[in-house]
């Protein structure tokens, strides 16, 4: 049976040593301060809101809180997001996504000063994680490689798969295993004979939102499986991209849904806010 990836203890461990930084920080008169903004009520980014301030709490990072009706006009947000961007008190600025239909996602994005960009979103970030240049990583991938790192299991040289390819997962993932000395295949729903480049992986990453698609017939006997996705089964359970059940017994380490991947998210977050300070000074 495969060795379960504990993301709330690793994220937890990330946490501790944030917080003691962010107690130096204090003891040397600087306070780290994150704004978040979120439009209207979604109920899922209300959850995840109300955790990263949690998170914030817990560090030592002050939270500002921008909680904007739905019919916030999109140059209101942008007024909002350029006043944060002029303020020395604010460190960083996160935009809880997805936003109402009628604002411009990449335009909230762009208009984030790229050195407080601590969701590692803006095109400025992407492109220095490209070329190899410092500049804040997305969340979720940052969150990948400390767990891989942290549970003693080796990157370089390995064959890795990244299933899905999007701008917030896919893409910066391949990037950071590459950065990592890892042989990277990026594989999608266009992918001809998927279970066979799946299969070639040791460690494979899926990003593609959709429950338990990915069975044991998809992985190498011994792989390492890492799960992306949060979607709720057909008995309203959380569960997934991977059938944990089905896959579990055939490799050697996996991460659950939930308590793998997503409290990692949160704890790189404080890890970027924490950093952000390096980078205005």
């Amino acid at each position: 049976m495969a060795a379960i990836i504990d993301g709330k203890e690793i994220a937890m461990q990330i946490k501790d040593e944030l917080k003691q930084t962010a107690a130096k920080k204090k003891a040397e008169g600087v306070e780290v301060s994150l704004a978040v903004i979120q439009v209207g009520n979604d109920p899922a980014s209300s959850v995840y809101v109300r955790n990263k301030k949690k998170g914030c709490e817990y560090v030592g990072i002050r939270s500002l809180s921008y909680e904007l009706p739905e019919e916030t006009t999109q140059e209101e947000l942008l007024s909002l997001i350029r006043e944060l961007n002029g303020r020395k008190d604010v460190n960083g600025i996160l935009v809880q996504l997805p936003l109402p239909s009628h604002i411009h996602e990449d335009t909230v994005i762009q208009t984030i000063d790229p050195k407080k960009d601590v969701d590692g979103f803006h095109p400025q970030s992407v492109g220095a994680l490209c070329i190899g240049e410092k500049g804040f990583v997305s969340c979720t991938p940052a969150g990948i490689i400390q767990l891989l790192k942290r549970s003693g299991i080796e990157i370089e040289g390995k064959e890795c798969v990244v299933l899905g390819r999007s701008n917030i997962v896919g893409k910066p993932m391949a990037l950071l295993l590459l950065r990592e000395n890892a042989t990277v295949t990026i594989a999608h729903s266009r992918t001809k004979n998927l279970k066979e480049v799946t299969g070639r992986a040791d460690i494979l990453i899926v990003a593609v939102g959709k429950p338990k698609m990915i069975t044991k017939e998809y992985v190498k006997e011994g792989a390492v499986v890492i799960d992306v996705g949060i979607n709720r089964d057909e008995s309203n359970k959380l569960c997934g991209d991977v059938d944990f059940e089905d896959v579990a017994p055939v490799c050697s380490a996996i991460t659950p849904v939930p308590g793998g991947v997503g409290p990692m998210t949160i704890a790189m977050l404080l890890n970027n806010c924490m950093e952000s300070v390096s980078l205005q000074s």
